[in-house]
């Protein structure tokens, strides 16, 4: 046994007595009321999932098992000579809920080299789709032709105590998160770079090696880290964080649980913010004849623009109530790495004007910035000027986090997700007092 999945094991042996206890001492606890507008409006804000994986704060951010972005920057060891943390200790992170050392993220880094190799079978299927295919199917097929590959499947046929379900649903995640790389890449190249393949080089870390096979020189394999890790969990309601807790509360292996997330991430109203923002900010330039404003003059647009009743994408969100530190993180490499890019020079001058005016304007609950304020600019910038290539990205980094969850969904023997439905009539008399 790793030493990560016997740290693993002592967390699960010490964490279940919580949850029985919370189950039988407390089951009927009442955590808040369900209205009819969250009913009909995708239940937003009903608190009725569980997760210690991450936690979003409205005023520090989203934290990875208890720790704040910058924390989580700071404190996880980093590949030699690299600005960002390795990938691998941010996964014992998650997994665990503890910081790894020097030593123990290097054996993670040592686990995923054995288990990277994709089998071929997975190369055939995407050479055999058509090549107008969206990434995103590619990437979704890819993960699902996979499927006969899981341990979870055999263990579980052979009888395997339900006790003990998280063990092969472990050895199903790593064996994942370990090709995801490689298949992103080589849906990049086989895609948009005529079929020119660069092999998977064992002796890089999982990031680097990610930059290695898109074929991108230092130092997008630092934005690789930082990509993955800020795009790696939001809490558990999210469509793609949902749909794989949902589907793989079915005791569908993880192969079919994050085969559906990928699918979910696809939709325009989740993953594809990033790619819309970017858009928006080409618009903008276009519009400014590629004069880069100067405050006033982006003030001025910002107005025009609200006044029209349009909106600025990139601002606002349902739960923060500052600047996203996802945005922050990003906006710090970039000011280190590309300051003088004409369309990052764009998105700071937005940064400087929009909060202001948004507050002013009254109607956003919080004017500041998200993760996807500047995300695929950072991306287009390093030569991904693929749209639809975005979201791929997006979905390596979310793995991380919905397989963690999946792992200690099945340490704790969550059953499967059927909440009770209501008709609309039934809704009506509700609200009649019938």
């Amino acid at each position: 046994m790793s030493k990560l999945k016997e740290k693993l094991y002592e967390k699960i042996e010490g964490w279940r007595p919580r949850t029985t206890k919370l189950l039988k001492e407390h089951g009927d606890v009442k955590l808040g009321d369900v209205t009819i507008t969250q009913a009909i409006g995708g239940m937003r804000g009903v608190k009725c999932l569980v997760t210690d994986i991450s936690y979003l704060d409205p005023f520090e951010g989203i934290r990875f098992r208890g720790f704040t972005i910058p924390e989580v920057l700071e404190k996880l060891p980093r590949p030699p000579g690299a600005e960002i943390p390795y990938v691998e200790g941010f996964i014992y992170l998650l997994l665990t809920g503890d910081l790894p050392t020097e030593n123990e993220v290097k054996e993670v880094a040592e686990e995923f080299k054995v288990r990277r190799k994709v089998p071929a079978y997975v190369f055939d299927v995407l050479n055999a789709m058509p090549a107008d295919s969206h990434p995103m199917v590619m990437f979704s097929s890819a993960l699902l032709s996979m499927q006969r590959e899981s341990v979870f499947v055999k263990q579980y046929k052979s009888g395997i105590s339900k006790m003990d379900y998280w063990d092969p649903t472990y050895e199903d995640a790593l064996n994942l998160l370990a090709k995801l790389p490689e298949i992103g890449a080589y849906i990049y190249r086989k895609k948009y770079r005529e079929g020119n393949i660069i092999p998977s080089d064992p002796n890089l870390d999982w990031g680097g090696n990610f930059a290695h096979m898109m074929g991108i020189d230092k130092p997008y394999d630092d934005l690789s880290r930082l990509y993955f890790i800020l795009h790696s969990d939001h809490e558990s309601g999210n469509v793609s964080a949902h749909t794989g807790h949902l589907v793989a509360s079915a005791l569908s292996d993880s192969f079919y649980a994050i085969s559906a997330m990928i699918n979910g991430l696809a939709g325009p109203l989740h993953g594809l913010a990033n790619e819309e923002v970017l858009r928006w900010i080409q618009g903008v330039m276009e519009k400014m004849g590629g004069k880069v404003p100067d405050k006033e003059e982006m003030k001025k647009f910002v107005w025009d623009t609200l006044n029209s009743g349009q909106v600025i994408p990139g601002y606002g969100h349902a739960v923060l109530r500052k600047t996203d530190p996802r945005y922050t993180a990003q906006r710090e490499f970039c000011l280190k790495h590309l300051p003088d890019d004409k369309i990052f020079q764009y998105v700071s001058t937005l940064y400087e004007v929009v909060p202001d005016i948004l507050q002013e304007h009254g109607k956003a609950k919080n004017p500041w910035p998200n993760v996807d304020a500047q995300s695929g600019v950072i991306q287009w910038y390093y030569g991904i000027r693929e749209y639809d290539f975005y979201t791929v990205l997006f979905g390596i980094g979310r793995s991380i986090g919905v397989l963690s969850n999946i792992v200690w969904d099945r340490a704790l023997g969550y059953p499967i997700e059927r909440p009770k439905s209501l008709t609309t009539k039934m809704l009506e008399d509700i609200a009649a007092g019938k």
